[in-house]
Formats: C-alpha cells, sequence, structure tokens
C-alpha cells in the first residue's frame, strides 16, 4: 500500500468516527414537567361506595282481638227504618216507629269509641239525672256485651256536638256496648217509655245478632 492510500484511510477512519460522536443524547426537557406515558394507569382512588340505606322497620302487627273489636256487624230488626247519620261519629241511626199515645219516636245510633264500658254508662246515667243503671252481661257469638237500661227525666238528646235539647220526661235507654278489647261500640237507644218498652224484644234480637267481621 502506497503512502497515499495509507492516509486517504486514515483519514476516513477520523471522519466517521467523528460523525458518531456529534450524534448527542438529546437534553431533557427544561420545563421541569414529567413526561406522560404512553399508557398510564389509574392513579385517582375509586369513588367511595353509597352509603347503605337503613331497611324500613316492619309495620307493627294488630293487637290481638282487633278483629271483634274494630268492625262488628249486626242485624237490625225489619221494623227499624236507617236514617242519615246526624255526624261524622255515628256509624248507624234508626228511627224506631212511636207507639200510640207517644209524643216521638224512638232513635237509636251506633257509634265507636275508646273509653271504657264504665265511663261511658256513667255519662248516659248523667243524661238521666243520675239515674242508676240496670245493667247485664251477655255474650253474643263470642263478644263481650254489658246491657244498660236507665228511665226518667232524659237531658241528654243534643249530644257532645249539638246544643242541649229541653229535658224529656218519661223517657227510657236501652244500650249495649260491644267489643273485646280497647275500643267498643256503642248501641244506644233512646225514646219515650212505651215506645222502647215495645221495641226490647226486638233490641234483645238485634244485639244476639252481634258478630265480628
Amino acid at each position: 500500500m502506497t503512502r497515499l492510500n495509507l492516509l486517504l484511510g486514515i483519514a476516513i477512519v477520523g471522519a466517521c468516527a467523528y460523525a458518531a460522536c456529534s450524534k448527542s443524547t438529546p437534553e431533557p426537557d427544561r420545563s421541569g414537567a414529567a413526561a406522560t406515558p404512553a399508557n398510564p394507569e389509574r392513579t385517582s382512588e375509586p369513588e367511595p361506595a353509597a352509603h347503605p340505606v337503613a331497611p324500613t322497620a316492619p309495620a307493627s302487627a294488630p293487637a290481638a282481638g282487633g278483629a271483634a273489636t274494630d268492625d262488628l256487624a249486626w242485624d237490625a230488626p225489619k221494623a227499624w227504618q236507617s236514617v242519615p247519620n246526624a255526624n261524622t261519629m255515628r256509624k248507624a241511626t234508626y228511627k224506631i216507629p212511636k207507639v200510640a199515645g207517644d209524643p216521638d219516636d224512638a232513635e237509636l245510633t251506633v257509634s265507636a269509641a275508646f273509653g271504657g264500658v264504665e265511663a261511658n254508662i256513667k255519662r248516659w246515667a248523667g243524661q238521666f239525672g243520675n239515674a242508676e243503671p240496670k245493667t247485664e252481661q251477655r255474650t253474643p257469638n263470642g263478644l263481650k256485651v254489658t246491657m244498660v237500661e236507665l228511665k226518667g227525666t232524659y237531658a241528654g238528646g243534643g249530644g257532645m256536638m249539638g246544643a242541649p235539647s229541653a229535658p224529656k220526661e218519661k223517657y227510657m235507654l236501652l244500650g249495649a256496648v260491644a267489643g273485646n278489647g280497647e275500643r267498643e261500640h256503642f248501641f244506644k237507644m233512646t225514646g219515650p217509655e212505651k215506645t222502647v218498652t215495645a221495641a226490647k224484644k226486638d233490641f234483645d234480637a238485634f244485639v244476639a245478632s252481634f258478630r265480628a267481621k
């Protein structure tokens, strides 16, 4: 190899080495921001689970004997006339035709309320000048029924919802308080003594028909 060729070879090798060294690695981003990876992983925490809803408490079961107390059925005598109730406290109202010589028809009202048997009998007696009531116990179709009878001057015709009526002499009350629990049904017949006395047989059959729905 000639001296010229040797010098050309050395020059070529040097040029290649210089070119290789001149390719520097790119400098990092000087902005300070981190590079975003191609497939970033989820770094946020998962959303918290919804708070559980407390279950609704079941409705209380009805008290024992509620059916017998809360709703009753009965059969009214054919001679009694069903008429509109005078107020919303009544469940039924019947007119009993007067007998000859009496000035008024008798009336029977049906209502249901709390308060107890004795308190109601005392209230009825107060409408007859606190007369001593005659009472009797019966058990038609398994129901507890307290029968009540009062006679005298009646001053309770107005009732709780209306104005007091004028006292009526020679009046009579036949009543029945029925129920096997806290709430009772009140059956109250009032009218001239002869008319109520004549209706007593029908009233007894009426009470005998009481039954729980």
